[in-house]
């Protein structure tokens, strides 16, 4: 059996030498950054920032923000999303469970984990500043009619998770829930 390597041509092998570098390169600061949410956060902020500057300066790009838009709205719901369904769980613990007994108590597990939700946003809104670059994408349309778009669907979308939320009782986030000890 041979390895990976010894079916590359000789002449790719630099090539492929440099990208396993800047590979390793690139899963290195993604390691050092893990810990600090607060930053990455405000990083992938001021990233978004920068393209709606693009896009409103230039005044075009506006499919690109949609769709960049649409995606963030995606993931931000896959982040508020509980991993297991409890309508199905609900179901099963009628079938179940006897009347009277507490149910165990489970921590809310996220569909999309934050470091994901954190990544693919930042990832999505690099490349919808790449794709700002490059005139192929600036599709002429008239805006307005794709904000009015985004926000009927924002707000449909969350009222419909929020009421997911309230029928359900589980709250994605914990504020200050967390119980600390030792000196104060």
């Amino acid at each position: 059996m041979e390895s990976s390597e010894s079916s590359i041509p000789d002449a790719l092998q630099p090539l492929v030498t440099k990208y396993k570098q800047y590979t390793r390169l690139y899963q290195s600061y993604l390691d050092r950054s893990a810990p600090h949410a607060l930053y990455r956060w405000l990083a992938t902020a001021g990233l978004v920032c920068l393209f709606l500057l693009r896009v409103v300066l230039s005044q075009g790009w506006y499919i690109v923000c949609y769709a960049h838009a649409i995606y963030l709205l995606n993931l931000l719901l896959a982040f508020l999303q509980p991993k297991f369904d409890p309508s199905l769980e609900a179901d099963l613990a009628a079938d179940t469970i006897e009347e009277g007994v507490d149910e165990e108590f489970r921590p809310f597990v996220r569909r999309l984990p934050e470091w994901n939700f954190w990544l693919s946003a930042t990832r999505a809104t690099v490349i919808s500043l790449l794709c700002t670059g490059s005139q192929l994408f600036d599709i002429p349309v008239y805006w307005p009619i794709l904000l009015v778009y985004f926000c009927v669907l924002l707000t449909i979308t969350m009222r419909r998770q929020i009421r997911h939320m309230i029928k359900y009782k589980y709250i994605p986030f914990d504020f200050g829930k967390k119980q600390r000890y030792g000196p104060k």
